[in-house]
């Protein structure tokens, strides 16, 4: 069934006044761990309440960061996109956008582009936003090709990197439809925090977090090039952080390779600044990135970077200053990345004075978020949007049966 109408801010009217603050509606498609998932909770509760009354929905309200936000509203798709179930939801969320008279709506992620941006355009929305928040690559030749023809429907596409933007670009979206904004760090990743794992000066610790739900992660590349390093390097510990189907492959590649007092598994983790803590070097191994928020987090902890070279991580780690980029794939080039800071820790503090200061100036949320501020508050001004003078309230009835999350 479909939610009731409660909000992160209240069940009053959100419609804004002259001076009052704008309505603003986020959707995501789950609440899973997961970097576009993180990226939503972050952005929803940075946006200043003062000037942006945020409404929140979700496919499928699901996962450890439900616990973050309030009365976030479901609007199930059930087993399809294109049944029955979707079809009564975008129906739903369109009486709600407009009985809310959203000003600005904006999905986060592919499965919420195929449901908010069509519902907010019949609506009426004055302003629609999708997200890319990926190359592309991972999608279906099907789905790329059904979230473009959604696209062309928004106002402005949401871009974290510049290599998602030039994909899309390729795709036919006009660039001045594109906008890149990075994803944000939140304050306390730049805080200190006391390390999960015990330290020892005499171990050189290097960690990979990324979920264990698909090959593109590289786990297999980054345990192979483990097993080299700890056939030369006493003081070299392995961590993976993370869980997901393909742990237990994982764990049996650990002890064919003869690495199971070199590897620890960590498991999903809600703490990871108190695991960058523990770490001496993070990895990013993948074969596909748009704008990794482990690379990030890992700068913000004032941790060096060896990762692949592909997708947005070269906007990320710059090579020699604050971190090392290896051709994706290839063992031999990321083995010598990585034995090269083994062997050099003040190269590992250089690149992790460098990269933190990096993230700061930035990355850090408030920078991010006056850019999200000013992308919704600007592409208003270019349509002339002026407010509304009142709004009846909205009661659960309106939009459908059901509660909130």
């Amino acid at each position: 069934m479909i939610a009731s109408s409660t909000t992160v801010r209240n069940e009053k009217s959100s419609a804004a006044g002259p001076n009052g603050p704008l309505s603003v509606f986020l959707m995501t498609n789950t609440l899973e761990t997961g970097g576009s998932e993180r990226q939503f909770v972050t952005m929803a509760k940075a946006l200043e309440r003062e000037k942006f009354c945020v409404n929140l929905g979700c496919l499928n309200p699901i996962g450890p960061f439900l616990a973050e936000v309030e009365g976030i509203l479901a609007f199930p798709v059930g087993g399809s996109l294109y049944g029955y179930q979707s079809w009564r939801s975008r129906l739903a969320l369109a009486r709600f956008l407009r009985k809310k008279r959203v000003a600005v709506a904006h999905s986060f992620d592919f499965y919420s582009n195929l449901l908010l941006i069509p519902a907010a355009r019949f609506a009426g929305v004055p302003v629609v936003l999708g997200s890319h928040r990926q190359l592309g690559d991972l999608l279906t030749k099907k789905q790329f090709r059904a979230q473009n023809a959604v696209f062309r429907l928004c106002d402005r596409v949401v871009c974290n990197s510049v290599a998602a933007a030039s994909r899309l670009e390729q795709a036919g979206i006009r660039k001045s439809n594109l906008a890149v904004i990075p994803n944000g760090l939140r304050a306390e990743l730049f805080g200190p925090v006391a390390p999960a794992l015990p330290r020892d000066p005499r171990m050189v610790r290097i960690g990979m977090i990324s979920r264990m739900n698909h090959q593109v992660k590289q786990h297999d590349l980054f345990l192979r090039v483990a097993a080299r390093l700890a056939r030369r390097l006493a003081q070299v510990h392995f961590v993976l952080v993370g869980d997901g189907p393909l742990r237990p492959e994982l764990e049996a590649l650990v002890e064919q390779l003869g690495l199971r007092d070199r590897v620890t598994f960590l498991g999903d983790r809600r703490d990871i600044p108190a695991v960058l803590a523990s770490l001496d070097i993070s990895v990013s191994a993948s074969s596909s990135e748009s704008l990794s928020n482990v690379i990030m987090e890992s700068m913000a902890a004032g941790i060096p970077v060896v990762a692949s070279n592909v997708g947005g991580n070269p906007e990320l780690v710059a090579q020699g200053k604050t971190g090392l980029l290896f051709p994706p794939g290839v063992e031999e080039e990321f083995a010598v990345a990585l034995e090269t800071l083994v062997l050099q820790p003040e190269l590992r503090k250089q690149f992790a004075a460098s990269a933190r200061e990096r993230a700061q100036a930035e990355y850090a949320i408030p920078r991010v978020r006056d850019r999200y501020q000013d992308l919704y508050r600007g592409l208003l001004a270019e349509k002339g949007w002026k407010p509304p003078l009142a709004l009846e309230s909205l009661r659960p009835a309106d939009i459908g049966e059901g509660r909130s999350h």
